[in-house]
Formats: C-alpha cells, structure tokens, sequence
C-alpha cells in the first residue's frame, strides 16, 4: 500500500468552555467538543487521534454510549450550537457520522442515550429552546418520539438509564427551576412521575449509576451543593412496623404499569455533600467494571466546582458516611474554575476541563493510593489560531490567537518512545488584547503585535532555554551557544494590573524569598501581590498551572509607530529588519514601518497602498520585501546599499501593481517566496493563486531585464484562498510545491512547474490534499513550511530528505502540524 502523502503529526486545540463537553470512554478514549468539531484524544499515547468534521456550530456536549456489559464503546453523542445532535458511529476504526437529530430551534447544551437493545438506541438532548427531546434511533432511522417542554425554563442537563428490573426508560432532569424532574416511560410515551425539591440554585448535572439491582443519581447545582439519591423497588404489601417508619428518610413513591403488572418504586435522599466554595459544574461517577463475571460498580463519585477543585467523595466503609476522599486543584492563580470533569475507566486517573478550555489530568500514584500528582495531557488554544512561526532551526512553532495568549509547541522526546509527541512547553505571553500576528528574530527573540498600536519584543529567559534543553532532547550548551546568553534573566512575572512580562534575575529571586519570610506584610504593595516567577526544572511538558505562572518571557522592548490595530509582521532572514503594517482604511495609515532588530528604533516607513496590508515576506535572500493588500495590489521593496557613515538597511519601492494593472479582483489575502527567490506567489478572495516572476528568463526577482509578471496560469482553487507557501525543497521532478490553505478549511497541495506558454493551468498538478478529517472545520489562518527537511523530533528521521512539515492555524481554535511524504506525490 502506498503511503499516505499527507499524515497527520499532531493537533493542539482545547475544549470549549460549556460544561458537559467532555466524555472518557472504556476504549481509553477522551471526545470532548473544540470549536465545531470533536476531538479524541488517548491520554496513554498523549496525542490526538482523530478530529470529527459534521457540526456547523459550536459543540456544546458530547457522551459516549455506555454499554450495559462494560464493553468499549462504539457510539458517541454530540450536541451543537447548530440545534442538531449527531450519532457517530465505529466503522473499520473510524468514527462516521451515522444519524442527524435535527428539530430543536435552539442549541443543544446536554445529550445522553441508552441502549435498548442490539439496534435500538434512545437518545434525550436538552436545549435553549426549552425542550428536551426524546429521539428514538433503528437501523439508521431516527424519530423524535416526544418533546418535553418547560416554559420559560431551561433543562441544564439530562441524564438516561433503565430502571432495575426492567427495560423501562427513566429521564432524570434538572435546570433553572431548581427541581429534579423524573419522567419513565409508559406505552411509548415519558410521564412525569416525580419532581424532587432541594437544591437552592440552578441544577447544573445530574448523573445515574447502578449498584446492586438500585439506582443512584447524583445532582450538582449553583447553590455549591451535590445531593446523591437512591430509587429503589418496593415490595407491594409489606409490612413494617412504626419505629421503623419513624426512623427512615422521607420516601417519594410512584408506580409503573408495564406489560399489564405493577410495579412500586421509592426514591430517597441518600446524603447532601458539602464541600466546593462555588458553583458545582459537573459530576461523575466512576464507571463500573466486570470482575469474576459480575459488574461492580464502585460508590464513588467526581466533582468540579469553580471554585478550581475536583473532589473525590465515597462512603467510609465503617460508618457508611459520605466523605471527601481526595481534592485536586489550585488555589489562588488568576484562572477563573473547572465546568466539568470525567474518571478514566480504571479509576486512576481524573480529567477535568476549565472555563478558559484548558484540560487538567491528574493521575493516581500506584504506590500510595491517596497521592495524586498532576500528568502531561493536550492544550492549545481557546480561539482562532491568527499566526504561527517556526524556529529557524525549526526545532518548535510559536502561534498567537484570539484567545489573547502566545503558546510555543515543541517534540517531547521520551525515553524508550521512538515517536515523539508534541506539547506546550511554554506560554510567552499572556495578553490582555486579541492576538494577531508574529515574526520570530533569531532562535530565542520574536516580536508580537495585537489589538493594540504597539509592538511588543520578547526574548527568552534562561529557565526556558534549560527546559526546552530536556524536553526537547537538545545540548543546552550548543543552545546558550545560539543565543547572547551574558544577561540572560531567570524567567518572567508580571506586575499586578499590568500587560508587561518583568524579567525577574536571579538576584530577584533571592530577594523574593527574603521578603516571603519576612513577617511584616502590611506594606500597601503587599495587599496587590505579583504573581511571582518560580524557577522549574522540568523534563516533561509542565500542566497548566505552570505554564500561566512560570513559563512567561520578558518583554525586553515595546514598539511605538502605528495609528491603529496591528495587522501583520514580518522578519528577514539575516535577522536586522523586522517590518509591521496595521489595519488601514486610508493610505496615511497603509504605510509599512521597517524596525532594526539590533537597536529596535524605526528605520523606515513605505507608503504605497491604500488599504490594509494582510501579509508581508521577506525574500530568502533579504534583498526583496514583498507585501499584499486589502486594496487588491502587491508592492515589492528593494534593499538598497545604507548611506556612507550608516549601517541601517534602506528600501525602495521597485515594482507594484495598480487597480488597472492587477490580475486578483478581491483582497489579497497571503504571498510567499519560492526558496530560490526566482518567484513569488499571492493567494486572493477570488480564489485564484498566482506565481509571479520575470517570466520563462528564470532570473531572481529583482535581477531580471524583464518585467515582473505572472509566471503561472491563473489557478483557480474553487474557494477563498486565505493563505499560501512555497515549499523550501524541489520535489523529485524539480517541480514547486505549494500549500494553498482555504477558507472552508481545506489545505491543498499542488505541484507547479514553470512553462513557457502555460494554458488553462497545465502548469498545475493538484498531488494532494487533506481529507474531512485532517481539514480545519474554519478557515485557514496561515501556512507555514519547517525551514529543515525531515521529521522535528523524531530520531532517525530528522534528516529524512523524503518527508517535510508543514504548519497550519485556523480559526477553528486549532494548530495542525502535517508530515507530508514528497517522494510520494
């Protein structure tokens, strides 16, 4: 079998912030929701397996569909924004999208279903709408069997099971009322037959579990309060005296007619469990497992709060009283709390995920059973990805987003793991404005520009450059080589209220320990206490926790220049000039500003266009700075030798194209260099890409006695080309390979080769592309080549001339790293 052309190598996104987004399977399987689509993810092999493609809108709940013989699951359940729920289905290894539920007019925010039987599979989803549907499925076919309606409420959760005994469906449900509302099915049709009162405040989550012929069900609710019920079945005609009566709990008592018998069944109130300080998101139960042929299912249950703690509760085996068994969390941090959260099948290892949709793992320590330590797991970003570099050296990718965060990923290289996985191993910045755009200067320095008029200059402290060193596998004395390592600070904090990372020294942390000990803390300064950098040794990927406090750089430099919000950066290859253009609605403000890298003063500004430049590049060489615009032209700037008595580079405008003279009808959204600097490329609205050059002469641009024109037939791609790059390796042929990223999400690959009379596009080879589900559910952001051949990370295949990766961001709050195989296109 031929091997793929494009595989993917990894894919960083976290989980969108509604509560019961998240679901761990029997099959080891974690799916939780990401912008519109699903992710699994396998905490043992610590990657994402696959991402499911269907959903138009954000997905608000996923589960899995529990099997009454603890078996691996075969059906997932999600919920959309989009008001549909979708039934996906194992089909040789994949998951397929099997059955649309559509019919509510609001988006689904909880989803559950049972199995009844082979084929048959009910499902309950809740929604805005003030629903709860209940959907019957058969052999591909789907009917809403009933609409339950609430009014002006709304159903925060649902949850589904069968009552003991029997096949009979029971519908626990609770919401914005404060109430529990059970409704069993009866001939086809959901009766309600209990509403049970307690909690104060909206319930959150509700859960059934069953033990020993009984159900439990735990609620959670926004009054930090968690009650566990148990329904049981009575015996009709017995009798029991009074003390008895006197001494037992209140009992709600309802019946159930099925196939003519009559059946008697209590629910009570089992024990009320006080312990979150805020509003309790999400409950679990540990699921249960076969052991010598019978299913045990253990009393133990998960909670998540937003006051940033999990809990774990049981019953003391003397006494039978519920209690706090274990807490995981933090405490203090400027992270807002947990909304839901999930146990691993075996019941070692605890998942919850955050407002601001980062997944925090903790694992239990086999040795001693009550220690829990937190374990590396995915993260990525909570918004559109907006840009991404790699290194030079292409040994990791810094990316910006809407998420107001900068995040840098690297190969995690593991002993005795031949493959490595990729993680976040720093955040450089966390923002308080939207993220756009960054150019990396050198191996450890990138500027970063925002919703903001300044740019900002980070450099990398020494505890980063000594992790990334152990992480990444790298000799730390080549890397302090590569950098000016003499004044390198220990890390980064940043001040109370403030935007600017301050590098911290070491002296610093001498000084800060001092004061910690000092027991006089009624200075004014103390009441606003710094989040203060502490100094890790790490040789794993750190969790979340770290990376907002210890993993910041220093800001070293803030940029001042441009009227209006940062649009687009660029840097040359030689490392001395970056360039910045911000969005523009007037040529005054169109203008690109040229910095100096060594000295960070303004040493240039080149007005041409007269809307928003989108994207600038600097030509491989250095000489050329091409840049395209909103205003549907391209300018191309020459390097020109600095005047006597200066070193600073100069630039002059060298060729543009006008309104009458430009090919693209729509704004220019990407461009790029082919590495010989013989061409460039433009991707556009219009949906064409076009290759530019001083036509079949093959003369570097700049050099050639011909006119710059283009090169290429007019490649139309069928959608908004949104981003475009050249690839730096020839392919076997000593063809072009070129990226083309689109605005539906598609990122396709195309050989190009240079032809003296090109015509309806015969210089184009479309050689692959990515399928459903390697594709951004969005638009692509931008594409971005590794500047080495080879795999980043993987030994071995570091320096394989046959494969080469690429980068893509996409607005669907995803990074995706793809290894493309060039001997196979």
């Amino acid at each position: 079998m031929a091997a793929p052309v494009v595989e993917t190598c990894h894919v960083a996104c976290g989980a969108n912030g509604t509560p019961h987004v998240l679901s761990w399977s029997r099959r080891g399987l974690v799916a939780f929701g990401t912008c519109h689509s699903v992710a699994l993810y396998d905490p043992q092999k610590r990657n994402t397996v696959a991402l499911l493609n269907r959903h138009s809108a954000r997905v608000n709940a996923v589960q899995w569909v529990r099997r009454q013989d603890c078996g691996p699951e075969s059906k997932l359940i999600s919920g959309s924004s989009d008001h549909s729920v979708i039934i996906w289905e194992e089909l040789n290894g994949t998951f397929v999208p099997s059955i649309q539920c559509a019919g509510h007019t609001g988006p689904v925010c909880a989803v559950d279903a049972v199995l009844l039987g082979r084929s048959k599979l009910l499902v309950a989803s809740a929604a805005s709408d003030s629903t709860v549907k209940l959907w019957l499925t058969n052999e591909g076919k789907v009917e809403c069997l009933q609409t339950l309606t609430f009014g002006s409420g709304f159903m925060m959760d649902v949850s589904l099971t069968l009552l003991p005994g029997s096949g009979v469906a029971i519908l626990a449900c609770g919401g914005d009322d404060c109430k529990l509302h059970h409704y069993v099915q009866q001939n086809g049709q959901f009766k309600k037959v209990l509403s049970l009162q307690g909690h104060e405040d909206w319930i959150r989550g509700v859960e059934w579990t069953t033990r020993d012929g009984e159900l439990w069900l735990a609620s959670c609710a926004q009054d930090c309060l968690i009650r566990v019920w148990r329904l049981f079945a009575k015996l009709q005609g017995g009798r029991e005296d009074k003390a008895e009566a006197a001494l037992r709990l209140k009992e709600d008592v309802f019946e159930v007619t099925e196939n003519g018998t009559t059946s008697l069944y209590a629910m009570t109130l089992e024990t009320v469990l006080a312990g979150h300080e805020n509003w309790v998101y999400g409950i679990h139960w540990q699921p249960s497992y076969i052991k010598d042929e019978t299913v045990h299912q253990p009393l133990s249950l998960l909670s998540a709060s937003m006051d940033k703690t999990m809990i774990l509760w049981g019953p003391e085996d003397a006494s039978g009283v519920w209690v706090e068994q274990v807490r995981v969390g933090e405490v203090g941090g400027n992270t807002l709390g947990f909304y839901g959260c999930q146990m691993s099948p075996d019941g070692h290892m605890i998942l919850a995920h955050a407002f601001h949709g980062a997944l925090h793992l903790w694992h239990r320590d086999p040795n001693q059973e009550a220690e829990w330590s937190p374990a590396v797991i995915v993260s990525g970003h909570f918004d559109a990805v907006q840009d991404l570099s790699w290194d030079p050296e292409g040994d990791y990718i810094v990316t910006v987003g809407l998420d107001q965060t900068t995040r840098l990923f690297t190969p995690w290289r593991r002993k005795g793991w031949a493959q490595p996985t990729w993680h976040e191993i720093s955040r450089p910045q966390i923002h308080g404005y939207d993220m756009q755009c960054l150019a990396m200067v050198g191996r450890f320095q990138f500027v970063s520009g925002a919703d903001e008029k300044v740019l900002r200059v980070f450099r990398a402290p020494r505890n980063f450059v000594e992790n990334f060193a152990n992480i990444a596998g790298r000799p730390l004395e080549e890397l302090l080589s590569s950098s000016d390592s003499s004044d390198m600070p220990e890390g980064a904090s940043t001040p109370a209220l403030g935007l600017s990372n301050k590098a911290v020294f070491q002296g610093d942390l001498v000084s800060q320990k001092s004061e910690d000990n000092a027991e006089d803390s009624s200075r004014v300064s103390d009441q606003y206490k710094e989040s203060y950098f502490q100094p890790l040794s790490l040789n794993e990927p750190p969790p979340e926790d770290h990376l907002l406090q210890n993993t910041l750089w220093p800001e070293i430099q803030k940029l001042y220049g441009h009227g209006f919000e940062m649009f687009c950066l660029a840097s040359d290859s030689t490392r001395t000039v970056v360039a910045s253009a911000c969005k523009a609605s007037k040529a005054e403000h169109a203008s690109i500003l040229l910095w100096s890298s060594s000295s960070w003063k303004q040493l240039q500004s080149l007005p041409c266009h007269s809307l928003t430049v989108t994207q600038m590049s600097f030509s491989p060489d250095a000489r050329l700075l091409l840049a395209v615009s909103r205003d549907r032209t391209w300018s191309l700037w020459k390097r020109e030798d600095p005047p006597s008595g200066s070193s600073d580079p100069l630039f002059s405008l060298y060729t543009h194209t006008k309104k009458e003279t430009a090919v693209h009808a729509r704004i220019i959204w990407s461009c790029d260099w082919s590495a010989d600097n013989k061409y460039f490329v433009t991707s556009s609205r219009d949906k064409k890409v076009i290759v530019w050059g001083h036509g079949a002469s093959g003369d570097p641009v700049g050099e050639g006695a011909v006119a710059i024109g283009p090169c290429s037939s007019v490649l139309d791609v069928g959608d908004s080309a949104t981003a475009v790059a050249f690839c730096p390796f020839p392919c076997a042929d000593h063809s072009y390979l070129l990226a083309v990223g689109l605005e539906g999400g598609r990122i396709l690959l195309y050989k190009w080769r240079p032809m003296a009379e090109p015509s309806a596009a015969s210089d184009w080879t479309r050689c692959g592309q990515t399928d459903d589900s390697q594709s951004h559910s969005l638009a692509v952001k931008r594409l971005r080549w590794r500047s080495r051949p080879g795999l980043a990370g993987q030994q071995g295949a570091e320096l394989d001339h046959s494969w080469v990766q690429l980068a893509s961001a996409g607005v669907d709050h995803a990074l995706k790293i793809f290894n493309v195989h060039l001997q196979a296109l």
